[in-house]
């Protein structure tokens, strides 16, 4: 059974940073494809980032150059960096195999930026 914990979020001034973490039990993040996702209220969830089972790490265009995704293989976690946060990256952030599987969903962790 696969269990993906997210946890880090929480409230933060604009331009300030938040590190999110994705604890995996069941799934490899070592053999897997693993994104951050974010679901704002009202809209469409999206893909943050993603980083290959190489290792290769690959953000969106959106979060370019201020969101970065790792992974420590030996916790089987995988984490998002946010930097530079503004309002509208506030979301309730969640994690899954890229791509996503329904019944792998978490909770997610609400991440609000004020300004």
């Amino acid at each position: 059974q696969v269990q993906l914990v997210e946890s880090g979020g929480g409230l933060v001034q604009a331009g300030g940073s938040l590190r999110l973490s994705c604890a995996a039990s069941g799934i490899f993040v070592s053999i897997n494809t693993m994104g951050w996702y974010r679901q704002a209220l009202g809209k469409q969830r999206e893909l943050v980032a993603r980083i290959s089972s190489g290792g290769t790490a690959i953000p969106a265009a959106s979060v370019k150059g201020r969101f970065t995704i790792s992974r420590d293989t030996a916790k089987n976690t995988v984490y998002l960096q946010m930097d530079s946060l503004q309002p509208e990256d506030t979301a309730v952030y969640y994690c899954n195999s890229q791509p996503p599987v329904p019944n792998y969903w978490g909770q997610g962790t609400q991440v609000t930026v004020s300004s």
